[in-house]
């Protein structure tokens, strides 16, 4: 990502972003009680009310519960790094002028704490799938890192060219705020996906979380492995978001500075 963006690099850049990621985390969680739990508490609670609810509707969906959860933590992930990401170099634009390196790193650091509350979710999972005899095998493992790994690409693809554009476009928040809310229940969290006619699943599996979702419950919960065409699909996708959000970032960046 470093020489796709063409900034200055006159710092260690794994340096500089574990810096900024260890700093962020205590600043995060400084003075609170529940320190880092709070990062976790929000998508489990949200979990045990979707579940007394929805439970009872969807009770006959098999796996609903293991379904709902995974759902809820990858979008937890998603809607935190997106809107993280979005203000990072506003937030964190003073560091800028303080030391010399790639403001691009400003944006990758902002997700830190999503991925850190994902990982210590799928251990938890994958612990508990493995104590009660149902362990994913190694085929599945590496199929759901590397969705994992697409998502995160995802996320930071859409990051970086949102960064930039809310220094000109302030309203991006707010929309993007209301655009979380809808697609929460475009995608698949709340709802199995075979409820709805196939003739609409498409339109679904155009928003991002859609194909990660459904693909990660498919190689943990259900033992199926999809299809080529659609790993090359998903592929796809993410090169592009990935693309559009460095292209935008690298047109836009040179203007960064005297929009802070």
């Amino acid at each position: 990502m470093t020489g796709a963006l063409h900034e200055d690099t006159h710092v260690d850049v794994f340096g500089m972003l574990w810096t900024l990621v260890r700093t962020d985390f205590k600043t995060r969680y400084h003075g609170t009680l529940g320190g880092f739990v709070w990062g976790l508490l929000k998508p489990a609670l949200m979990f045990l009310v979707l579940m007394s609810v929805f439970s009872f509707i969807f009770a006959s969906a098999p796996h609903y519960r293991l379904n709902l959860i995974i759902g809820l933590f990858l979008w937890d992930f998603f809607a935190e790094t997106t809107k993280t990401g979005l203000t990072a170099l506003w937030v964190k634009g003073f560091l800028l002028t303080k030391a010399r390196f790639p403001s691009w790193i400003l944006v990758v650091a902002s997700s830190s704490n999503a991925v850190i509350t994902l990982a210590v979710f799928v251990l938890a999972f994958l612990g508990y799938r493995t104590v009660t005899g149902h362990a994913p095998g190694a085929a599945a493992l590496a199929l759901f890192g590397l969705y994992l790994v697409l998502f995160f690409l995802m996320a930071v693809g859409f990051s970086l060219g949102a960064s930039v554009l809310f220094l000109r476009y302030r309203d991006l928040n707010q929309v993007w705020d209301v655009a979380l809310q809808a697609g929460f229940f475009v995608a698949p969290i709340i709802f199995p996906l075979e409820i709805l006619p196939e003739r609409l699943h498409f339109y679904l599996f155009v928003w991002p979380p859609t194909p990660i979702i459904q693909f990660c419950r498919a190689v943990l919960v259900d033992g199926a492995t999809p299809t080529l065409k659609a790993h090359l699909l998903l592929i796809a996708m993410t090169i592009a978001i990935l693309a559009a959000g460095i292209a935008t970032f690298r047109s836009q960046a040179p203007d960064v500075a005297e929009r802070l």
